[in-house]
């Protein structure tokens, strides 16, 4: 699938644009490809396009996970109805002189779909996402770490309803007990725009208390700062995401998840290429010409590994079993050792006849040039 165009450039703002700014770009681009005015190729595509980059970006917790984590770390946490929820359409048309008018066609429903759709719905809390460090050896191993987060949860005092202790809950006047509330207005000679959203007054429930609770404000919902114990599994991928439902924000619809981004801490004796890991060692010349033994680093201590007769310079060596494991199963990958053979900078008055007699025995091709 193709990336995501930059919400930015479908836009034409900066990333420093302000509100008004992102408004007012929108505002025009949706004059321009309302599929009511605008009948060419593509102009319904484009509209929704330009409408998602604005949800996305008037929104300023939306437009802070996005520009941390970019396309691939947004679309993880948001889907394209979770873009759209709480998003101000109203205000924008309303500059364009829309105004109330009787229920008609939603344009945003014959394009998005059900997600403008009338069924009754509580939203779900926010996700969160937090970035965990981990050596290369702790990513090979796996490991439990601890992360400190910041995140509301349902009000224990009085379970999540905001109402004080002994109070009821009483039909909510402003949905009049639906738990959404519907915004239609005209576009003019553009048709009619409405959108079906849940009610901010009792957070979708339909009722809301006689008395708010005193721990939570009538919110349902506190904050609390706590630790959480994470489990990365062996073998995992640098800027790998982890999910853990329902660990994120709370809200009247429930709870959020929590994205746990992994970061690996370069080493700097290997580098890896999916689950085979690299390294250099480097050897004399005789070793080289001769054979012998060597200690290579492994990610649990040191191995030694035989070097044959013979070998050429950037020759990889495999050891089979001692790259990192799987992150789906299935053993473990390679490490791969590439020698390096080191020239002599300084040789004796003895070395070097010793080397002129080796380079004449082998001719003209020889190792060195003295």
């Amino acid at each position: 699938m193709p990336s995501k165009k930059d919400y930015y450039e479908i836009l034409g703002v900066s990333r420093s644009a302000s509100v008004d700014e992102i408004k007012k770009a929108y505002r025009k681009l949706a004059l321009q490809f309302h599929p009511d005015k605008n009948k060419g190729s593509g102009a319904e595509e484009k509209f929704k396009e330009i409408s998602e980059a604005y949800a996305a970006l008037s929104d300023e917790k939306k437009r802070k996970i996005y520009d941390q984590y970019g396309h691939s770390g947004f679309d993880a946490r948001f889907s394209q109805e979770d873009i759209f929820r709480g998003a101000n359409f109203e205000d924008i048309f309303s500059s364009m002189g829309m105004d109330s008018d009787s229920f008609g066609d939603s344009i945003f429903g014959n394009i998005f779909g059900s997600m403008f759709s009338g069924a009754r719905r509580r939203e779900r809390g926010s996700d969160l996402g937090v970035e965990v460090d981990i050596t290369l050896l702790e990513a090979y191993k796996g490991i439990s770490k601890a992360i400190s987060l910041s995140r509301t949860e349902s009000c224990a005092e009085c379970g999540g309803n905001g109402a004080a202790k002994g109070s009821k809950l009483k039909k909510c006047q402003t949905c009049n007990g639906r738990g959404q509330v519907q915004r239609i207005a005209s576009l003019g000679g553009f048709g009619r725009f409405s959108s079906i959203a849940p009610c901010n007054e009792c957070r979708a429930s339909g009722k809301i208390p006689e008395k708010t609770c005193p721990k939570c404000n009538g919110a349902g919902m506190v904050q609390r700062q706590e630790k959480i114990e994470v489990q990365i599994p062996a073998g995992i991928h640098d800027g790998a995401r982890l999910r853990l439902e329902g660990l994120g924000d709370y809200s009247a619809g429930g709870y959020g998840d929590l994205y746990v981004i992994v970061n690996i801490k370069r080493d700097s004796r290997f580098r890896r290429d999916g689950d085979d890991l690299y390294t250099d060692a480097s050897i004399s010349f005789a070793t080289a010409a001769m054979g012998g033994k060597i200690s290579v680093p492994i990610l649990e201590g040191d191995v030694e590994v035989k070097v044959p007769a013979g070998t050429q310079p950037h020759t990889s060596l495999r050891l089979k079993g001692e790259g990192m494991p799987s992150l789906h199963g299935g053993g473990k990958g390679s490490l791969y050792v590439r020698i390096i053979v080191q020239v002599p900078q300084k040789l004796t008055q003895k070395q070097k006849e010793l080397l002129q007699e080796f380079e004449g025995k082998e001719g003209k091709k020889g190792w060195f040039c003295l």
